[in-house]
């Protein structure tokens, strides 16, 4: 685990520092930062959103008595999108518009409902009780 933290926080920097030259010797400096600017205020946007459509879902779910899983699991990548598009870059920008998008979500819920599929078929899911 340790290692691959290591590199994630080796890799993503080396990325948005690289792309954040490329995109600024090609049109600018000034457009570069008027369009991390303007992805930052339409993501801030898109999280204010889907933020509150999630609510309104997590509170008709609940009225129903039913647990509101696929609604908890939409805020849980709503809230990791927020996070990526507070860091400064467009890598992790594209990666938090990503998250936060209804339709690419969709597609995070099944890998991580595969990744997870794959866990417990293969016993390497452990499950604490308190």
């Amino acid at each position: 685990m340790f290692v691959r933290l290591f590199i994630l926080f080796l890799i993503v920097p080396v990325i948005e520092i690289y792309l954040l030259i490329k995109v600024g010797s090609l049109i600018g400096a000034v457009p570069t930062v008027a369009v991390l600017l303007f992805i930052s205020l339409a993501g801030a946007w898109l999280v204010r959103h889907q933020g509150f459509h999630i609510l309104r879902r997590i509170q008709a779910e609940l009225g129903q008595g039913r647990l509101p899983a696929a609604e908890l699991l939409d805020g849980a990548l709503v809230l990791v999108g927020g996070v990526l598009l507070l860091t400064p870059g467009f890598f992790t920008d594209f990666l938090g518009l990503f998250f936060l998008i209804p339709v690419t979500r969709v597609f995070i819920k099944q890998a991580l409902g595969l990744w997870l599929q794959r866990r417990l078929s293969r016993g390497q899911f452990i499950v604490r009780r308190f």
